[in-house]
């Protein structure tokens, strides 16, 4: 099983927009960055992820998502009236991909990026290092372990 971190911005779509959902799962679509896209392309059915809250009041991770349904094309693209539309994609060749995540747990209370940063065994972590932007980025098994003890 491998481990990753998701960003969303709560305004967009939130832990509590997912867990309101039918079946509470939902796919992740939206991400236009080739390396976080890269990296839904190597989740696996069963994989976990960390759903992380970005710019918002509280930033940090709100809860955990199991990842449901394979890299897919993420019609988003195609879509001239959606936020996600990229105008150089096109049916035959669309470069994004969305995958479906499933809600495991919402957390008591999001564990903010501060208590990350001071948290031993998580300075390696990449949504602590400086200058990461991606939206989609590995998490190793140690630190899905230290965090989700965080929350419990």
């Amino acid at each position: 099983m491998n481990y990753w971190l998701m960003k969303s911005e709560p305004d967009v779509f939130s832990i509590d927009h997912l867990a309101a959902l039918p079946g509470k799962k939902s796919s992740w679509e939206g991400v236009r960055n080739y390396q976080a896209r890269n990296f839904m392309k190597q989740m696996q059915i069963g994989d976990q992820a960390f759903f992380y809250h970005s710019s918002a009041d509280v930033i940090g991770i709100a809860g955990i998502v199991r990842i449901t349904g394979l890299a897919e094309p993420d019609l988003f693209a195609l879509d001239k009236k959606s936020d996600y539309h990229d105008p150089k994609a096109t049916k035959d060749k669309n470069p994004w991909v969305s995958v479906t995540v499933t809600l495991v747990r919402k957390f008591k209370k999001v564990i903010t990026l501060a208590e990350l940063r001071e948290t031993k065994g998580l300075e390696k972590m990449l949504v602590l290092q400086r200058g990461m932007r991606l939206s989609v980025h590995p998490v190793t098994e140690k630190e899905f372990k230290i965090v989700s003890e965080m929350a419990k």
